[in-house]
């Protein structure tokens, strides 16, 4: 299973140096998880209705490829490693140049937190679910 988002590179993604903006690859990658999870059902309305949001505990990119104007470009995701209810995860990102060139690699490890309690928690049954579904690494690990 694989989970591919192609994009559009903007005249407002390049910096001075004619490449991409180092922070447009993060706008990328939660462009891609967010695109993901509204495909499988998960919009932010399912996420108020359980008042529990996804954040972030850690974001790593490796810059491998320069991107620039014209060139093509696309985004996917693989789950890396999680717990077994999910209220720990970790994806990684690959951005593609053309269909075969490694442009980038992003690591992003997050939670979910209790928007009342503002505190990690553990996401329901229906978040899980859209976690099951995620494209997984080769390499991937359930973790404790």
């Amino acid at each position: 299973m694989e989970y591919k988002l192609p994009l559009q590179l903007r005249w407002a993604d390049i910096d001075a140096n004619l490449h991409v903006r180092h922070s447009v690859y993060y706008d990328w990658a939660a462009l891609c998880r967010i695109s993901f999870m509204q495909e499988k059902g998960l919009t932010d309305l399912v996420y108020h209705q359980f008042n529990l949001g996804p954040i972030l505990l850690r974001e790593e990119c490796r810059f491998r490829r320069e991107i620039s104007m014209g060139d093509a470009i696309s985004i996917d995701l693989q789950l890396v490693a999680a717990r077994k209810d999910f209220s720990r995860w970790t994806i990684q990102h690959t951005i593609w140049k053309s269909t075969d060139i490694e442009a980038g690699r992003l690591t992003v490890e997050g939670a979910f937190i209790d928007l009342q309690l503002r505190k990690l928690s553990v996401p329901s049954a229906i978040i899980q679910a859209v976690f099951e579904q995620m494209p997984r690494a080769a390499a991937f690990q359930w973790s404790n």
